[in-house]
């Protein structure tokens, strides 16, 4: 620090010197300011045309990379690929991919051109959506569709407050992680479609929804909620797609759902999404050859549906269906038509309406090769009316009907012929076993049955296999439907009310076995090895290989029962390898081999097929040391302890 040249204490002199020196440095430091000052704005001005000089060099650059983009662009094999071929890679794609065209008309301009100019890329409309999304998604899909081109559409409505069941199947303790539909639910597979519970995963960009359908269309469906309407609340994703591999994977279109409460406004907007969305899609009624309509439970405007009523001479599919039934008045639309109504839909071959009004004389329930009708429980329709509805489609190939509340019949049952029918599916209310007794099928493969117990089903099953010229059934289930689980059959009317087992030796064509709320041990000693004690001389349905049972109670030596039913049809595998049906290599007819082992020989005492998959739904606790021996016989297991059986910690979930 700098010190003064001055004398202490000050005099008069070196005050007069001292006030002298400071007008001195006060002149200096002003003249030292402006010389800063003018430096900092030479630095200033030249910084500034620096920057303005980079600026115009980076705007070059971006141009020149743009050009120089276009150019690459201009010169790839792709650019000389013939538009004709261009679109039929499209179309490839849109085989595979029904919403592939949102994705193509967003790679480029010229691809965008490509796929506007085919209305048959925007043909399959497959949406899932909510009432907060707007409508005018479905507007816009219909107008890239054309005027001529049919329309294949599926639509499925969620609502956003539905459940979507992760604490119940995380509750549920397992063995091994299997499906449970993995052999096929009655309920799933050539019987009902009935739209389960939404599941959501997150995704890069948004939440995928995941929509599960079994049954006669199978299809997993991950779709834009929100594909194009940029002033909805629900906008457009960012465009880079997450990675995926399934063909219904989320498209990049797909947007991020908001959580927060919607409002007053929106709420009023929500009402009306029935309306608009129909007026749209009725309005291309003509061009419709497939029509899906799926939600999980009633909606504000549901009554757009009573709009569904014209001419369809193109439609060959139609299905509306709800989870949840609900009360409906008297509906003036398509399926309630009155039977002198005159509609040009003679193309339609299947009709699926769960828990909708439909009259039993409509004009829509003729002529049909798949039907599906699950009634609400407010309908009562006579029982004979019912059969009526089946014999008016003659050439029936699949039948499922579920009448929970019908009445007494009025005029006397006759017999109906199906002579095409390979798949018959019934539930609901005992009196539709009065309906079985009224068919004759001589070529049915598949009989599906979850009508309420009140009599011994098995002699029915065994009248109309008899009365059919015992076709070869291939598929069997009773009770095995959404009724069953670890309390049913401890009250009337859940279970299977089976007394006896011996009609499955009428059953050698039989590949697959699914019971629901029957005693346990009967059922696998009927399935074991033949016995002479128990009246067997010969193995029942030697050709099973799937088995599933739920809510199927043991008492006392079940499970032992049930590994000497494993251990008799699949031995160790070591006398060589297995045919088609698991008979080669493990003996033939003549009683050598294991079929000598068992207890066999003779022509009726073959080895029967291997069992390829097992499953034990709330059942009995088989437990671990049971399971693993059963995983080392049987190629698929599924087992899950009883609700009152289980406790935490006693078996290690594994997915």
């Amino acid at each position: 620090m700098a010190s003064l040249d001055l004398p202490e204490p000050p005099t008069k002199a070196a005050i007069a010197l001292a006030r002298a020196q400071l007008a001195d440095l006060h002149g200096t430091t002003k003249a030292l300011e402006a010389r800063l000052n003018a430096a900092r704005d030479a630095l200033a001005r030249i910084v500034e045309e620096r920057t303005a000089a980079i600026r115009d060099l980076e705007r070059e650059l971006a141009a020149v990379e743009d050009r120089l983009a276009l150019t690459k662009a201009y010169v790839s094999p792709i650019k000389r690929l013939p538009h004709k071929l261009l679109r039929h890679i499209f179309l490839f794609n849109f085989e595979d991919c029904a919403w592939s065209a949102w994705v193509l008309s967003s790679v480029c301009s010229l691809w965008r051109k490509v796929a506007l100019s085919m209305p048959i890329l925007w043909s399959k409309i497959r949406l899932v959506t909510t009432q907060a999304s707007s409508a005018e998604t479905i507007r816009l899909w219909l107008e890239r569709s054309g005027r001529t081109v049919p329309l294949d559409i599926e639509i499925i409505l969620k609502s956003p407050s539905m459940h979507t069941g992760v604490v119940d199947s995380l509750a549920r303790r397992r063995y091994l992680s299997v499906p449970p539909h993995a052999a096929g639910d009655p309920w799933m597979a050539g019987g009902w479609t009935t739209p389960p519970p939404l599941g959501q995963t997150g995704v890069a960009g948004g939440t995928a929804v995941h929509l599960q359908i079994g049954g006669a269309h199978p299809t997993v469906h991950v779709v834009p909620v929100q594909a194009v309407v940029p002033n909805d609340a629900v906008g457009p994703a960012p465009p880079s797609p997450p990675p995926h591999t399934h063909e219904w994977d989320m498209p990049p279109l797909m947007a991020s759902e908001r959580t927060q409460p919607l409002s007053q406004q929106r709420l009023r907007k929500n009402m009306h999404w029935g309306h608009i969305a129909f007026y749209y899609l009725v309005e291309q009624m003509h061009r419709w050859e497939r029509f899906v309509f799926r939600f999980d439970k009633q909606f504000a405007s549901i009554g757009a549906l009573k709009s569904i009523e014209g001419d369809a001479p193109l439609l060959r599919e139609f299905e509306i269906s709800c989870t949840d039934p609900a009360f409906y008045g008297d509906w003036k639309w398509l399926p309630s038509a009155p039977v002198n109504a005159h509609f040009d839909i003679g193309s339609l071959r299947t009709l699926t309406l769960q828990h909708m009004p439909f009259k039993w004389s409509s004009p829509m329930l003729r002529n049909l090769r798949h039907l599906q009708l699950r009634s609400l429980p407010t309908v009562h329709i006579a029982l004979d009316r019912i059969l009526y509805i089946v014999s008016a489609n003659p050439q029936l190939e699949s039948l499922a009907l579920h009448f929970t509340s019908p009445n007494q019949p009025v005029l006397p049952l006759n017999p109906v012929t199906l002579p095409e029918l390979k798949s018959l599916n019934l539930g609901g209310h005992y009196l539709l076993s009065s309906l079985l007794d009224s068919l004759l099928l001589p070529v049915l493969d598949t009989l599906i049955l979850d009508i309420e117990a009140r009599d011994p089903i098995e002699e029915t099953v065994s009248q109309l296999l008899a009365r059919s010229g015992t076709p070869a059934l291939t598929r069997l289930s009773l009770s095995y439907g959404t009724n069953t689980g670890p309390h049913a059959g401890f009250y009337w009317g859940s279970g299977s009310a089976v007394a006896s087992w011996h009609f499955l030796g009428e059953l050698d064509h039989l590949a697959a076995l699914q019971v629901g709320s029957a005693p346990l041990e009967p059922l696998i000693s009927a399935l074991s090895a033949p016995d002479e004690d128990n009246g067997q001389d010969r193995w029942v349905c030697p050709r099973l290989v799937t088995l599933a049972m739920r809510g199927c109670h043991a008492h006392g030596d079940g499970v032992a029962k049930l590994v000497q039913m494993v251990e008799a049809r699949n031995p160790d595998a070591g006398g060589g390898p297995l045919g088609p049906l698991g008979l080669g290599g493990m003996g033939g007819g003549n009683g050598n081999g294991a079929a000598a082992m068992f207890g066999g020989g003779g022509g009726g005492a073959a080895v029967p097929a291997r069992l390829r998959h097992l499953e034990l739904y709330d059942c009995t606790a088989v437990g671990p040391d049971v399971t693993k021996w059963l995983k080392t016989r049987i190629e698929e297991v599924v087992c899950t302890e009883p609700s009152f059986e289980r406790y935490e910690g006693r078996l290690l979930l594994v997915h």
